[in-house]
């Protein structure tokens, strides 16, 4: 589906400028305008999954240069691993109920399928319980830049620690990254790395390298079929230790013969090595890769179609992805100061480019949940509820197709690489009317475990806003949470009288319930009031077209 097209299936925003072909001609320079509460929530929306009311307040007397120098310095320690949560279901020996199993690998296939389990349910707990930072948005884009799927993984300790490198590297230089995601066990294994020798050299990740994690697939990308063969003779001998489920190079499975590469890589040959040194062939490969230009402009395409927008027309490509490719380049290929560039420039903030992200899933639930300041299980004192509500919603995401931990294959999630719809993927006749009825059932009962509920609690929300007797202001703050798109002044009033002035025309019709909720909470017939009418406000809010973009 179109985006346009699915837009007009509702009404449309005054602000449509992004919805037509016409795409910014803004470059890199320093957005230098008013750095208002809409430009910090685009950016924040961005950054994080989700802007709840705190971020905002902890950000908006902050500088653009602030924000964006403290999203991406994350001060916050790294989340604590996963536990045991599946005793009930497998007896782990290894690993009482409650503690984390991350470091105490094991053969056991049912253990195993219990603790990748535990691994994607944990995901979901960090995601709702991020820090003010940009480091969980970069680790589901590594994550989908570097895609692997945990159940071909199958062992629970390498998906771990593959996605752990991923986080502990978010915000470091790509180049290490490369190198450190080559010889990982997780990758090694996704791949057939570790079955990669001299008398059967394996082409998989040799291939994936250059195609999906440096280079690229585009008409620019003209290495060879050869150099591929090349590249995965360069990387045999490296293997996975089944007992202490650790990586080492094997000297003797290792290809010993030079090996010379095509014009595009200048004709480099990589020297043959004996011994332990044949390893360090893994280090020049990636250092001739990277004397391409093409690595940092594919890299910075990406993180524009992540960050920005899916369409990199000629404009986008001379005014953005080539300077940014110059400073990627020259940070000896850094991520920090590309990102800073992007977020800090006129062309992130410009209006076109605001609102035009379709949600991810991630962004839709989590962002949602966490807007809404739904309240979970403490997981340091409960545990077992605490995994069991993530589960729930690891649940609602896979049905809307962003399974985390097991993308659909190598290249990741669609959305961000399938021409022409890219993010218009997410939203098909299967997954939107699934996306409303996961706000439908947030805003309506929630989902209750073990006396245990989460729901949005719509009151609680409200009492937030400077003004919530007004309905007009009501309105107003809400949707500058929740919505990227301003609706038009008539839609507003139609919303109002509709629902808070329950088919009337007087404002005092909504100020009269609030004011007698207010004055006496502990009323039932008070509080039913108003939780009815702002319930049916959230949820047509939510079931509304502008609520699905970012």
């Amino acid at each position: 589906m179109d985006r346009r097209e699915f837009l007009s299936t509702k009404k449309r925003p005054a602000n449509t400028a992004h919805l037509t072909q016409a795409r910014p001609q803004s470059g890199l320079n320093p957005y230098a305008g008013s750095f208002t509460t809409n430009e910090l929530q685009h950016l924040l929306k961005r950054t994080m999954f989700g802007s709840a009311q705190a971020d905002i307040d902890y950000f908006k007397t902050k500088s653009l240069d602030q924000v964006v120098d403290e999203l991406l310095n994350p001060t916050a320690p790294l989340p604590s691993p996963p536990v045991n949560d599946y005793n009930s279901a497998v007896a782990d020996p290894a690993v009482p109920p409650g503690q984390t199993w991350v470091n105490a690998p094991t053969n056991d296939g049912n253990i195993n399928g219990q603790r990748r389990s535990s691994f994607k349910k944990w995901w979901i707990g960090v995601l709702l319980n991020q820090d003010r930072s940009i480091r969980e948005k970069m680790t589901l884009f590594w994550a989908n830049h570097f895609s692997t799927e945990a159940n071909d993984i199958g062992t629970a300790h390498y998906v771990y620690h593959h996605h752990a490198l991923l986080r502990q590297n978010a915000l470091g230089n790509f180049k290490q990254l490369v190198k450190n995601v080559t010889i990982d066990a997780g990758m090694l294994r996704y791949l057939n790395g570790y079955l990669n020798t001299a008398g059967a050299p394996d082409e998989n990740y040799a291939r994936e390298l250059q195609e999906l994690f440096t280079i690229g697939k585009g008409p620019a990308a003209q290495f060879t079929e050869d150099d591929i063969k090349k590249a995965a003779r360069v990387l045999t001998g490296w293997r996975i230790n089944g007992t202490s489920f650790t990586t080492f190079f094997d000297p003797a499975r290792h290809d010993t013969a030079s090996k010379q590469f095509s014009s595009f890589y200048n004709g480099t040959t990589i020297a043959g090595k004996t011994g332990p040194a044949g390893a360090t062939e893994t280090d020049d490969l990636i250092s001739m890769i990277f004397t391409n230009n093409e690595v940092a402009k594919f890299i910075c395409r990406r993180l524009y179609i992540w960050f920005v927008y899916y369409k990199i027309d000629a404009s986008v490509e001379t005014n953005i992805i080539e300077p940014l490719a110059r400073l990627f380049r020259t940070s000896n290929y850094d991520i920090k100061p590309v990102l800073s560039a992007l977020l800090k420039s006129e062309h992130f903030f410009d209006v076109m480019n605001q609102g035009c992200q379709i949600k991810s899933p991630a962004d839709q639930v989590i962002g949602c949940l966490r807007e809404f300041k739904v309240a979970f299980p403490n997981q340091s004192t409960d545990y077992l509820d605490a995994y069991a509500m993530w589960a729930y919603v690891r649940g609602w995401m896979l049905s809307m197709t962003q399974d985390l931990g097991d993308p659909p294959g190598v290249s990741g999630w669609p959305a961000y690489y399938q021409e022409p719809q890219f993010y218009e993927i997410w939203i098909n006749s299967d997954t939107l009317p699934k996306r409303n009825r996961f706000t439908d059932s947030m805003i309506a009962s929630g989902y209750t475990r073990a006396g245990k509920k989460i729901i949005i609690d719509a009151v609680a929300f409200t009492k937030t806003f400077a003004n919530p007797s007004n309905p007009d202001a009501l309105i107003d703050e809400a949707l500058n949470i929740m919505y990227r798109v301003p609706l038009t002044a008539a839609h507003k009033k139609t919303i109002k009288e509709q629902v808070l002035l329950s088919n009337q025309t007087s404002d005092y019709y909504w100020t009269d319930a609030w004011n007698a909720y207010a004055a006496n909470p502990g009323n039932m017939t008070n509080f039913t009031v108003v939780n009815t009418r702002l319930k049916t406000l959230y949820q047509n809010l939510m079931n509304g077209a502008e609520y699905q973009l970012a």
